[in-house]
């Protein structure tokens, strides 16, 4: 556990982390690094506690799992579930598929720039919402749609966004 300890020292200034939870992610290898799949498993796992996989988390992990930075990048990189920037507490998707563009996607999302200052990729000044765009959210028929967590939002309109947004709290 020391070395995980250490290297919130030594990225402090750059560390949103605490030692508590480099102490809880080095529980997590200690757990898993036995276990098929044990990088994606503490990666997940180290996610769900600190939001995102920032630089000095990937750091510890390869240090102490032994495996190089650069597979780890590369696992992250390629599953779209694992995110290496803070995401907001509630994650807005709006769907851009051919349906749910033609029938205002792009409004939607247009709304979301102006009226709250959320561009894709991009997070609330207050860490409530960030917002992605997809591809397709398989909901063709209630198009425009937009999803917040599990939560889907059908035949929305730019008038309905302040509504939707302020039930999540």
């Amino acid at each position: 556990m020391a070395k995980v300890a250490t290297e919130t020292k030594k990225s402090a200034a750059n560390s949103v982390t605490s030692s508590k939870t480099f102490e809880k992610i080095q529980a997590i290898i200690d757990r898993t690094s036995n276990k098929a799949g044990a990088s994606i498993r503490v990666l997940q796992q180290a996610q769900g506690l600190v939001g995102y996989l920032p630089p000095g988390v990937l750091k510890a992990i390869s240090r102490d799992m032994k495996i190089p930075l650069s597979e780890l990048y590369g696992i992250v990189s390629f599953y779209s579930f694992f995110s290496l920037v803070p995401k907001g507490k509630y994650v807005l998707q709006v769907c851009m598929g051919t349906s749910c563009y033609v029938k205002g996607g792009e409004k939607i999302l247009d709304t979301l720039r102006k009226d709250y200052n959320l561009v894709p990729g991009g997070i609330t000044s207050d860490g409530r919402f960030s917002l992605e765009m997809v591809r397709c959210l398989g909901c063709c028929g209630l198009s425009p749609v937009i999803a917040i967590g599990k939560d889907v939002h059908r035949k929305v309109k730019p008038s309905h966004l302040k509504d939707i947004l302020s039930s999540y709290r």
